[in-house]
């Protein structure tokens, strides 16, 4: 009883402190649930109508359309340029795919499964074009029953257990791809769907099909006398501010920016080898010359001077190299060395070998039969039963479908293969190829697996070459780099604002360099490589007037940069008086200006030559159609204008007109008609056409759509 007279004595504050421990609770709850949206935030590649990507989504697409680029370039690695127009072309696919998809939905478009297979027995599509592996490469098409064959031996050797390691691997690649191209098959045919209902929404009718028939067919000579606006000086006719306003209004929706920009200003310090840099880098090449000269191993003299490309004892024809050491090899005798020289275009030192030069087929037609097995002895076994039957008749098809592989021959050019992306396999299956005669077969040793090779065709024989490359960039030591940052860090911390840079950085010998409107989108900060953290703290730390820290950066760690944000921009409409939309709508302004001073010069004025008179030049112009921009040689530009008035007058008579470069007197000379009979149906087909290519010119439309569906790219945060 005590206890409970003690609970309602102490009713309140209990109550309260219940209140408060709850509080805590559901607070506690609240931040974490923050914390993770937050985080769940922070790792969305960008979104679409609100549509989020997550990054990981991302990577995935960019990890497939990398595959597939590799695929077609026949390569096992992109370079860092490839590597970034994957990643563009991913997103902006990912984009355009999904406007469509919202505006298809909208209009109740759909794919069904029959137009996909309607689509692969077609054969046609672009994106089946993309996937090389089931392209025929002698009739171009899409090789429906070639991908049919896949799947059979895929999912045989999906669930029969009988293959592992690479060659599984292998098969699973190729059905990762395709799946990436379903998806984007899928996405074509809908793109196509609507890009056709959009199309068909344009039509005419016999009022506008006759008029555009006459016009079409009417044109006109003309006498046109000219008032250069540029003949104007700026003290007779300057452009005011409300003369700015004006084509602000007129021109409003170009300055319209779909995402937020930076005004940036840099100092980026090019790092570069110095005197005793070269010299010691010379000493080495001179040495791994020698050592060739006296015949030491090619491969491991090309290795250990540390060649940006490999050295495979394989015949390749010219274009397998790159162009300065093609330019090389006409002047080099088989066994011959070539000392040290240097490359400006790409800043390097080199040294060549020509080890030999041999007449050897472009193109072979080949087929290949992987075999794998419990051991060695297992595997050795096998690939010898294989060549013994084909050496007595046995189908080569047969044998491979045997195996679970298609046995199918594949054409192979020498253009497919290019210096420093072949290893030694590579270059046992590049000499095989090179070497083994039509109608025979070969057996090699390749990626821990026996290989059966038989060449069915050769032709076009050319010139291939055995070269040993040795090519080293002119780089600088490390003690030049440390030189270079210590001197650089000494100017950062003796001028710590942007004052003081603009007003220093040439006496210290740097450069101030500007970036205006700088986007997220952009890989890089102005071409240089690396600069992801750069481009971070510009959208997600900079404030205006902001000054970085010294970022170290270059593909090659080769330079050195600081940064300042000087303005602001965000998302939306620029207004007029910023200093660059200003500019351009000045320039505007001032030719309207100097027009409507030119028109007034002519008032009063009836023929060409009291025109003449006022300063005018006069052309000729021949040709002249209302559906037509002459092109007035006075000013040096069309002038629709002219094509209107031209279009009023009957022959003989006179008018004065403005125009946007300036004013002029036209005078119709003759009229002609061609004599082209009038078909309705044709000429309502070519207005309407004309209607479309006016809405949809320059992907207007697509911009109206791009600006509904509230695109945010966050790429450059990863």
């Amino acid at each position: 009883m005590a206890a409970l007279q003690s609970i309602r004595h102490h009713g309140a504050l209990l109550v309260g402190a219940i209140g408060l421990a709850l509080f805590a609770f559901i607070a506690e709850e609240f931040f974490r649930s923050l914390e993770t949206t937050n985080a769940v935030s922070k790792q969305q590649a960008g979104s679409v109508y609100g549509e989020k990507l997550s990054i990981q989504d991302y990577q995935q697409y960019v990890e497939e359309a990398s595959e597939m680029m590799k695929l077609q370039q026949n390569t096992d690695n992109l370079t860092e340029a490839q590597q970034q127009q994957v990643r563009d072309q991913v997103w902006q696919t990912y984009v355009n795919n999904k406007i469509i998809e919202h505006e298809a939905t909208k209009l109740g478009l759909s794919v069904s499964d029959e137009e996909v297979q309607n689509a692969l027995a077609q054969g046609t599509s672009q994106a089946l074009m993309q996937f090389t592996p089931f392209v025929d490469q002698q009739t171009g098409r899409f090789n429906y029953t070639g991908l049919q064959e896949f799947f059979k031996s895929y999912e045989k050797a999906r669930t029969s257990g009988q293959y592992a390691g690479e060659q599984m691997e292998a098969y699973e690649n190729i059905k990762r791809m395709w799946d990436y191209t379903e998806r984007n098959l899928r996405a074509e045919l809908l793109g196509m769907k609507y890009q056709a209902l959009l199309m068909g929404a344009f039509v005419s009718n016999p009022v506008a099909a006759k008029q555009f028939h006459e016009y079409s067919t009417e044109s006109a000579t003309a006498l046109v006398a000219s008032i250069p606006a540029a003949s104007i000086s700026d003290e007779v006719a300057k452009a005011s501010d409300d003369d700015i306003k004006d084509q602000y209004k007129r021109y409003k929706e170009l300055f319209y920016m779909p995402q937020e920009t930076r005004d940036v200003k840099f100092i980026d310090v090019r790092v570069q080898a110095s005197a005793a840099d070269r010299q010691a880098l010379e000493e080495k090449m001179a040495d791994a010359y020698n050592r060739i000269v006296a015949g030491e191993n090619l491969a491991s003299v090309v290795a250990s001077a540390n060649s940006e490309v490999r050295y495979v004892n394989a015949p390749l024809t010219k274009t397998a190299f790159s162009y300065d050491i093609r330019q090389q090899l006409d002047s080099l005798s088989a066994g011959a060395t070539k000392a040290p020289y240097y490359n400006a275009s790409d800043n390097t030192l080199n040294v060549l070998r020509l080890v030999s030069k041999q007449e050897l087929p472009d193109s072979v037609l080949y087929r290949l039969i992987g075999v794998q097995g419990k051991d060695e002895a297992d595997m050795t076994q096998r690939a010898d039963s294989i060549m013994g039957a084909l050496k007595a008749g046995a189908s080569f098809k047969a044998l491979a479908q045997k195996y679970g592989q298609p046995g199918d021959s594949t054409w192979v050019t020498s253009a497919m293969v290019q210096q420093g992306q072949i290893d030694e396999d590579g270059a046992k299956y590049v000499t095989a190829l090179n070497n083994t005669p039509a109608g025979s077969a070969t057996k090699l040793s390749i990626g821990g697996m026996q290989v059966i090779l038989q060449v069915d065709a050769r032709k076009a024989m050319t010139t291939k070459y055995n070269v040993a490359v040795i090519k080293v960039p002119v780089d600088f030591s490390k003690e030049t780099y440390n030189k270079e940052l210590n001197k650089f860090n000494m100017f950062i911390a003796q001028n710590k604002t942007l004052a003081d840079i603009e007003k220093n950085a040439a006496k210290a010998g740097y450069v101030l360099r500007e970036s205006n409107d700088f986007s997220s989108n952009n890989a890089d900060f102005e071409r240089i490589a690396g600069t992801k953290d750069a481009i971070r703290w510009i959208f997600d730390e900079a404030k205006k007037e902001s000054i970085s820290k010294l970022y170290e950066c270059g593909e090659a760690k080769d330079h050195l940069l600081l940064l300042a944000v000087t303005n602001i921009h965000e998302k939306g409409y620029r207004e007029w008086d910023e200093t660059q939309v200003k500019e351009v709508l000045g320039q505007l302004a001032t030719s309207v200006v100097k027009s409507e001073a030119a028109y007034k010069k002519l008032e009063g004025v009836k023929t060409i030559a009291e025109a003449q008179k006022k300063g005018a030049v006069v052309d000729t112009i021949s040709s002249v159609s209302f559906l037509g921009q002459p092109y007035v040689p006075a000013v040096g530009t069309p002038e629709p204008v002219v094509a209107g008035a031209v279009a009023k007058l009957k022959k003989g008579q006179t008018a004065i007109v403005k125009g946007g470069a300036g004013a002029y007197v036209v005078q119709v000379l003759n009229s002609e008609k061609a004599n082209q009979p009038y078909d309705a149906k044709q000429a309502q087909q070519q207005t309407a056409d004309m209607d479309r290519r006016m809405a949809l010119g320059g992907q207007s439309l697509f911009q109206v759509l791009l600006r509904k569906a509230k695109v945010t790219d966050n790429r450059y945060k990863f």
